[in-house]
């Protein structure tokens, strides 16, 4: 089963002078793990590097900002999926300290950065939703929600036309079991949509 954080944890290791200002946390997507990577440019001018891991969607993705080749997006991504992490960013931001590391030592500062962080991370099973639309009768509108609401499932966008149009966000988990007691109540008139 995959995992994910429940917040964002941070560490700081100094290494031969150099400071490495490593955060794991939860992101949706590739969008968002590139805002959070920009934001850290911005907010840390004079770091020489920030690199980056990100697993998400079903994408990965590693950057080493200017560091030797497969000396820190490539680690840091191995140490999220170790962790069998989802929807995770890893991002170390680096200040030099004047002492070069070597390809060994720089290997290891970025692991260890994401490694001390993830010591301290909450995590939590990762719940994946499924988007789900079905179209029925009027008559069935309130006994409908009433299951979406003991399923936990988050209601959409609802249109009532000819008949009611229902958009809905239900754990994986739990999906198949609510379609099933949809069905039922709906007799053969409620009908799911692409």
């Amino acid at each position: 089963m995959a995992l994910t954080l429940a917040h964002p944890v941070h560490s700081e290791l100094v290494i031969k002078k150099s400071r490495f200002l490593g955060c794991v946390q939860p992101v949706a997507g590739r969008a968002e793990a590139q805002a959070v990577v920009e934001r850290l440019r911005a907010e840390h001018p004079g770091a020489a590097h920030v690199c980056w891991a990100l697993l998400a969607g079903g994408q990965s993705a590693a950057n080493d900002d200017g560091e030797p080749g497969g000396t820190a997006g490539r680690p840091m991504l191995e140490v999220l999926r170790h962790q069998q992490l989802e929807g995770v960013l890893a991002t170390v931001v680096r200040y030099f300290g004047g002492v070069k590391l070597g390809a060994g030592g720089l290997v290891r500062a970025y692991t260890d950065a994401v490694a001390q962080a993830l010591l301290q991370a909450e995590k939590k099973p990762l719940r994946r939703t499924l988007h789900l639309a079905c179209r029925f009768p009027y008559a069935l509108e309130g006994a409908v929600r009433r299951q979406l609401q003991e399923a936990g499932a988050v209601l959409g966008e609802v249109r009532h036309g000819e008949a009611v149009e229902m958009e809905f966000g239900a754990d994986e988990d739990a999906a198949a079991g609510l379609q099933a007691r949809l069905g039922e109540i709906g007799q053969g008139q409620l009908r799911w949509l692409d």
